[in-house]
């Protein structure tokens, strides 16, 4: 017999499991030595009164045990079978591989970065020497743009596909169980590089291909069907059907497939800056306390306002995090954020942005990379505002509302260093101004965020893709070309690791419904 129920504890109570079948019991009215075992299915933080507590709705086990679980990472071999190149080896690349695997058909990802253990030195090149690698950075590499910056796995795209076999995929492959059952599961920087590792293995054992710097050149399309593609190195790859899925920052594949006369679109996305916080602030005002219940994590935030008719919000927060110089190529400036699995620094950093529309770049009516241009002009803007070598310009975050040049900036996590600059010269005047007009509304949402300890470091523009490549909503093929199945953030369909995973997945299906 199995009963569920709901339980309300304080942080300590939660985290004794004794305890927590106790309290499940007396719920329940049971005797605690009636119950088999007991499940946690879904936990999640309420911070909405006074005393923090934990909601925990578990599965009481009587005179029985459940199952055990089983998240297998056995798939078939599909050496010999029909290939479908896959470019990029970011989520929606890995996720797309492994359906493809049982589906019966033989990935071969191509990917422009390196694989992990290599990428993690221009990683550091870029920290301490501000030096850019325009093929492996935060954005290009194995595991692509998440791999790098955070892994967190929080998503609403639950129509989309299944999100529990994405994150027991995770789980097979190395990631803690904790993830299927929390809120706002995440993973962290320092334990998702090997996941991705143990991903790659799963492939190549099953008979498929991953290939490391390999940058794709030219589409071959005969006939309106694609058959295969050229690459930098000389070498050609021939197949009947390609899942594009290169990231957001590939700029690069927009300009081919223009130039092939392949269709691609301007889109709307956000832009802004990252705000940084002592984390100590964020916990004081979130827990409504002094000092922070060492049974909790780190504190988070989430805003949202609507100024002059456009969006302004919060997103990507990093509780314990780092900011991170996510630029990929010379002379911009872009930042994103991330946290360990600890999530123990001292500072919380978010991303603050403000949607750009279409009607706001009028060029792109005609033009497909108008927003782009937009996008990276700001980049460049910042980058000179910072000095060069990526140091970032930043102001603190009332003198940034006041108009005001910070004398000095607070100390912060962004490793190639900030530099005090006007912002205001920095963004575009639509952004400024909701920026500045949003950000005390905020601070009267939560005590002590609108504050010169803030600081506002400049520019999160990384946000989306400011390009669609378009697709059939039904086959998932692009218009104009059979067999080319544009995929996830890169193609402007997705945003974030799981909803970029289910889209990998839904594009290898449509494959095999092609075929």
């Amino acid at each position: 017999m199995i009963q569920e129920t709901e339980l309300v504890l304080l942080p300590s109570e939660a985290a004794n499991n004794n305890l927590i079948q106790i309290r499940a019991a007396e719920i329940l009215k049971l005797s605690p030595g009636s119950i088999s075992e007991l499940k946690i299915l879904k936990r999640s933080i309420d911070a909405r009164g006074k005393q923090v507590v934990y909601r925990i709705k578990v599965a009481v086990y009587l005179n029985e045990k459940p199952a055990p679980e089983i998240y297998s990472v056995n798939y078939p071999n599909v050496k010999d079978k029909k290939p479908v190149l896959i470019i990029g080896a970011g989520p929606a690349g890995l996720f797309a591989a492994l359906r493809c695997i049982e589906l019966g058909l033989k990935p071969i990802i191509l990917e422009r970065g390196k694989d992990v253990k290599q990428r993690r030195r221009d990683l550091a090149a870029i920290n301490k020497e501000g030096v850019i690698n325009p093929e492996s950075n935060y954005c290009f590499g194995e595991g692509g743009a998440g791999t790098y910056s955070d892994g967190k796995l929080y998503t609403r795209s639950n129509k989309r596909g299944d999100i529990q076999y994405v994150l027991k995929t995770l789980v097979a492959h190395g990631a803690t169980p904790d993830i299927l059952i929390d809120a706002r599961p995440h993973i962290g920087t320092n334990k998702l590089p090997q996941i991705i590792v143990s991903i790659r293995e799963s492939i190549l054992n099953a008979g498929a291909e991953v290939i490391f710097d390999c940058k794709v050149d030219e589409f071959i399309i005969q006939s309106g069907s694609i058959r295969g593609v050229k690459t930098s190195s000389g070498a050609t790859f021939t197949a009947e059907n390609i899942i594009l899925a290169t990231g957001h920052s590939a700029r690069d594949i927009y300009r081919i497939l223009q130039k092939q006369n392949i269709l691609v679109e301007a889109k709307p996305f956000a832009l802004g800056v990252r705000i940084e916080h002592p984390q100590e602030i964020i916990d004081r005002a979130q827990y409504h306390c002094s000092v922070r219940d060492p049974y909790l994590p780190p504190s988070s935030y989430s805003f949202v306002e609507q100024i002059d008719n456009r969006g302004v919000f919060s997103f990507c927060m990093c509780p314990g995090g780092i900011i991170a110089p996510c630029a990929t190529d010379f002379k911009e400036i872009v930042v994103n954020g991330w946290s360990p699995s600890k999530r123990n620094n001292p500072y919380a950093n978010s991303g603050t942005v403000v949607q750009i529309n279409l009607e706001d770049v009028p060029q792109s009516i005609k033009n497909p990379f108008a927003m782009l241009e937009f996008q990276a002009a700001v980049e460049e803007k910042a980058y000179y505002a910072g000095g060069g070598n990526l140091v970032a310009p930043a102001q603190r975050m009332i003198d940034f509302v006041e108009g005001r040049l910070s004398s000095d900036l607070p100390g912060n996590s962004y490793l190639p260093g900030t530099k005090s600059a006007d912002l205001k010269t920095v963004l575009p005047h639509l952004v400024y101004n909701r920026l500045k007009n949003a950000l005390p509304l905020f601070g009267k949402k939560m005590k002590g965020y609108y504050t010169n300890e803030a600081l506002l470091v400049g520019v999160e523009s990384r946000t989306s893709s400011p390009v669609r490549i378009p697709r059939d909503k039904v086959t998932f093929q692009h218009p104009q070309v059979k067999g080319l199945f544009p995929c996830a953030e890169g193609a402007g369909y997705a945003g974030g690791i799981v909803s970029a995973a289910i889209d990998g997945m839904n594009c290898a299906e449509a494959v095999i419904k092609a075929l």
